[in-house]
């Protein structure tokens, strides 16, 4: 490979180039942060995150749950699964050249094609413009890893390799899927679904790549901020949508007040956490990482629940008002005992502050049951989780300090 040319200095301290060469980047640099690229790759995700949070409120709204949520859970994982692949190797990797920067632009017009997917997909089982999304994305992360071998040695290349070939085998495993009867879906896509989650685990047992730990917190807390984000801007065109036909304020304000609080507790509750700190080896980033297809799923299926609840109060949806206020109060709960299981827990101290976030998930979940106020007793109830625990840790603080 040609040597690095010479070229502007970028962010995180790299050379833009035209050809610079691939080699991994040291896991204890200095002020790594996320690049203006990796911020617009994120950025064009939110199109597929909308398009499945859509379609999850048709199906809810129209008392078909049970293919609703199925449907949400194969495709989000088609999602998170695209935004993971290239976080982690960009974190090792990311030389920010022309070649590099041609290859992620590439890999977010795969993205664009998977989000334009997504509708087939959801309603029709027909994953066909969804899977050529994926083609592309992993012809453009193959190339990715191949030039990172070529600018390797020894088991760091051979990593490298390992990579590349389980991308490509399960992307083929995949295509001939889809060239099958529809009949063989129920029987490949376990299997090929447990093989891409595998892939990682088969390359890096022969070396470890050097993801950076401040980099991969920083880049999940801000899909994190993305997914949220994109709740609140579910529940405030649903809102706006049901004020220009003229419903009921006072039905409408409580929801998108208690929508609110449960957005502003569960940002608050995934950054109170120095999980950086916690990031040290390839099992635990692994563990962590993959528990965030729950976080993340869930965080965006709370904008999907208050869609619903709109909807029904304005009598759009064809449920009741216990299955509406489910649809706010399931994900919310999910999310927040899945951040307290993967996420915060490995900084709780005493039984107190373990048991905050699994009670607070309970008194969500109780406030199903209360009508129509149920979504704002459950952002109550998310709202107090959070003062609750800012207290514990408080008083944690200061009793370490006055035993000093």
């Amino acid at each position: 490979m040609m040597d690095e040319v010479p070229g502007n200095e970028v962010g995180h301290g790299h050379r833009a180039g035209v050809l610079a060469r691939m080699r991994a980047r040291r896991r204890d640099e200095e002020h790594r942060a996320a690049t203006p690229l990796e911020l617009f790759f994120d950025l064009c995700f939110v199109v597929a995150v909308a398009q499945a949070g859509a379609r999850l409120v048709h199906a809810v709204a129209e008392g078909d749950p049970g293919h609703g949520v199925a449907g949400y859970l194969l495709v989000f994982f088609a999602i998170w699964w695209a935004w993971v692949n290239f976080t982690w190797f960009a974190s090792a990797y990311d030389c920010d050249d022309v070649p590099y920067r041609l290859a992620t632009l590439v890999q977010i017009a795969g993205v664009l094609v998977l989000a334009a997917g997504v509708p087939r997909a959801f309603d029709q089982a027909d994953y066909t413009v969804a899977i050529i999304g994926y083609l592309i994305m992993r012809v453009a992360l193959t190339l990715q890893w191949l030039r990172a071998a070529r600018g390797e040695t020894g088991a760091a290349r051979q990593a490298a390799l390992r990579y590349a070939a389980g991308l490509v085998v399960v992307q083929i495993g995949w295509v001939v899927l889809l060239l099958l009867p529809d009949a063989a879906w129920k029987w490949g896509l376990v299997p090929l679904v447990l093989a891409e989650l595998a892939v990682p685990a088969f390359a890096e047992r022969v070396h470890e790549t050097p993801w950076h730990p401040h980099h991969i917190a920083e880049r999940y807390g801000l899909f994190t901020i993305i997914m949220l984000g994109e709740t609140i801007a579910a529940a405030t065109v649903a809102v706006q949508s049901a004020l220009d036909e003229s419903a009921v304020l006072d039905e409408l304000l409580p929801i998108a007040a208690g929508g609110l609080l449960i957005v502003f507790a569960a940002f608050w509750i995934y950054f109170a956490t120095p999980i950086h700190e916690y990031l040290a080896s390839d099992r635990q980033a692994f563990l962590w990482g993959y528990g965030h297809y729950v976080i993340f799923g869930s965080a965006a299926a709370i904008g999907a629940g208050i869609e619903v609840a709109v909807e029904q109060v304005t009598h759009h949806a064809h449920i009741s008002t216990l299955a509406a206020s489910f649809a706010v109060t399931a994900p919310s709960a999910l999310y927040m005992i899945t951040v307290w299981l993967v996420h915060t827990r490995h900084f709780k101290r005493g039984t107190a502050q373990h048991l905050v976030l699994p009670a607070g998930a309970a008194l969500i979940l109780a406030a199903t049951f209360a009508g129509h106020w149920a979504v704002p007793l459950a952002g109550l109830a998310a709202a107090c989780t959070v003062g609750v625990g800012v207290y514990l840790v408080s008083r944690s603080t200061r009793e370490e300090s006055y035993g000093r």
